[in-house]
């Protein structure tokens, strides 16, 4: 995707699908604000969304595409994300990935470090109207548990930090200890969460007024 317009017809594309704003943002690496924002835009929105500007929200949309359509690629950087883990954060048990994207990066960085494979949906998939704190996430039982084991947590970008913070709290929930998050962008600096390390291999530094 190039530019807004190729955004908003996205946006318009997945809502005609049945997917969440919550799924939208997740689909298209942007905050959920800004998904309600191309929705809104696009037409297929059933209602207003009047605390989004008119002209946008500040926001950067990741277009990762070019690695994620290519398994050796997607293979390079989970070692890439693997070693980033692997230089201070000492060893897991289990690698944890955040749907979607973030568990076949996990898949490839569990590999690299030997570990088993987690897989948690957060709250923001169930997104749509309102409070996201009234929803809930879970772990699929699928994959490996991480009550009493040591977890990394993979995601593809921070936005806000919120989906990390709801995935580290879920492991603590669970029983498990989160060592560290790894990502591919950091849209906002986000150095550590809840004292959880967050590394990233890009750093996205806006320049100029805010």
């Amino acid at each position: 995707m190039k530019n807004v317009d190729d955004l908003i017809a996205s946006a318009a594309e997945l809502a005609d699908r049945g997917l969440s704003k919550g799924e939208i943002a997740d689909e298209l690496n942007v905050s959920r604000e800004t998904a309600s924002w191309l929705v809104e835009r696009s037409g297929a929105a059933t209602e207003p969304e009047p605390q989004v500007e008119p002209d946008g929200p500040d926001d950067i949309h990741v277009d990762w595409n070019a690695i994620g359509s290519g398994g050796k690629r997607l293979t390079y950087v989970g070692r890439a994300l693997a070693d980033l883990l692997m230089e201070t954060n000492g060893e897991a048990d289990v690698t944890v990935g955040i749907e979607k994207a973030g568990v076949p990066l996990a898949t490839s960085v569990s590999r690299e470090l030997e570990t088993t494979l987690a897989a948690y949906s957060p709250a923001k998939h169930q997104w749509d109207e309102g409070d996201i704190e009234d929803l809930g996430g879970g772990f699929s039982r699928n994959f490996a548990p991480v009550e009493g084991r040591k977890c990394f947590i993979v995601d593809d970008t921070v936005t806000s930090g919120t989906t990390l913070r709801e995935t580290i709290d879920a492991i603590r929930s669970e029983g498990g200890e989160p060592l560290a998050c790894v990502v591919i962008v950091d849209k906002q600096g986000v150095e550590e969460i809840d004292g959880v390390p967050v590394h990233s291999l890009i750093n996205v530094v806006r320049v100029g007024e805010q």
